[in-house]
């Protein structure tokens, strides 16, 4: 069976049967059912991702009100700013169930709309208790539906980002790896490009450098001609500045890229983590705060009656997840490994605050994919 085959027939039904199994085990947990509109506008998503967003989503012209709709490509960005336009600092529990739209690339076999149910946790104080109770929900989820045999993935990006944050470096370095670690490729190709001593610059960049230090920058963008492209001034100006900041910069130390490749590299069961995080980062930096924060959500997980010894960690797990800023997992069908995950989910506090909070606010949140869990079942 394949997903697009679940559109009639049986096929449809027995997907029905599995969201409304779903939506009774999220409502009777206290998940309020709601149902964001399929379109909503645009901007959020750009603002969160920028113009990438356009290769991943379906974008249309809104000529009744101006700029631009969006087909919502999951549920986490809409329920979160319905949740906020009622005021970011009371908690809320919803849960939602219906179709879903991605882009997907060319020669990838994955549908570009399919189902999903899920919940989000919002506001909640005791994030340990809120991301086990999450975790714990959707594993039930899971077992209501007969799901097969899984192996489900752990990660927690706070590790990461406490680790950059805490190693001495210039602040446009630090901002960049930041900005990269949701992109594994580029953020190991910056490691590369910092270790090693910047090569003089071209003759143009160079005398871009001079003219910015001789207050000739206006000048010089004036010799070269008609600005082309979507690009203001300012912002050329502002990239030129970052580069020019950026030139007499020390490589970054060996052991520093070591460092932190050796903790992205760590890779054993839940329980072993928090020790194994410890003896890897050693005395260098001082991450016993986030190493605690993470021990005690193990604790929370451990409590709900969670097999941590069943569980990997995997401590690079989770960078090409987008928004989520913590906790993150992704629970696959074992032997069915190709294909999507039957669910996943995660933190992502710090979108609150992009989409509109004067401060980031708690937030966790969580799905499941229920025509992949057909075909899992069904999967030889």
């Amino acid at each position: 069976m394949t997903e697009a085959e679940v559109l009639d027939g049986a096929a449809l039904a027995e997907i029905e049967g599995m969201l409304s199994t779903l939506s009774t085990i999220f409502t009777d947990a206290g998940y309020a059912p709601v149902q964001p509109a399929h379109l909503f506008p645009a901007e959020a998503l750009l603002d969160l991702y920028g113009e990438d967003i356009r290769a991943r989503a379906y974008l249309f012209p809104d000529p009744a009100h101006g700029g631009e709709l969006c087909l919502r490509p999951d549920f986490t960005v809409p329920v979160a700013i319905a949740h906020g336009a009622e005021g970011w600092e009371r908690p809320g529990k919803y849960c939602y169930r219906g179709p879903v739209f991605r882009q997907q690339e060319a020669g990838i076999d994955r549908p570009t709309e399919y189902v999903q149910a899920g919940i989000e946790d919002l506001g909640g104080a005791d994030r340990a208790a809120a991301d086990a109770r999450v975790f714990a929900l959707i594993q039930r989820g899971l077992d209501a539906l007969s799901a097969p045999p899984r192996r489900t993935t752990i990660g927690d990006l706070g590790i990461v980002l406490g680790l950059l944050d805490k190693l001495e470096m210039p602040a446009n370095r630090r901002r960049q790896l930041r900005r990269h670690i949701w992109r594994p490729a580029r953020f190991h190709q910056l490691l590369d490009t910092y270790g090693r001593a910047q090569p003089a610059p071209s003759e143009r960049r160079a005398a871009l450098f001079t003219a910015l230090s001789d207050d000739r920058f206006d000048a010089l963008v004036a010799r070269a001609g008609d600005v082309v492209g979507l690009r203001s001034l300012s912002s050329i100006r502002e990239r030129a500045e970052a580069l020019a900041s950026t030139r007499d910069e020390a490589p970054m130390p060996a052991s520093q890229i070591a460092l932190i490749e050796a903790v992205l590299k760590l890779d054993c069961s839940a329980r072993e983590a928090p020790q194994r995080l410890a003896r890897t980062i050693g005395t260098v930096v001082d991450l016993t705060a986030e190493i605690d924060e993470f021990s005690v959500r193990l604790a929370a997980l451990d409590e709900a009656g969670i097999n941590l010894d069943d569980i990997r960690y995997e401590a690079a797990f989770g960078r090409n997840l987008e928004y989520y800023d913590g906790f993150v997992f992704e629970i696959v069908a074992k032997g069915a490994e190709t294909l999507p995950p039957l669910a996943g989910g995660g933190r992502y506090d710090s979108i609150t605050a992009r989409l509109g909070a004067t401060a980031s606010h708690p937030a966790v949140g969580a799905m499941v994919r229920p025509e992949t869990v057909a075909r899992a079942r069904s999967w030889r």
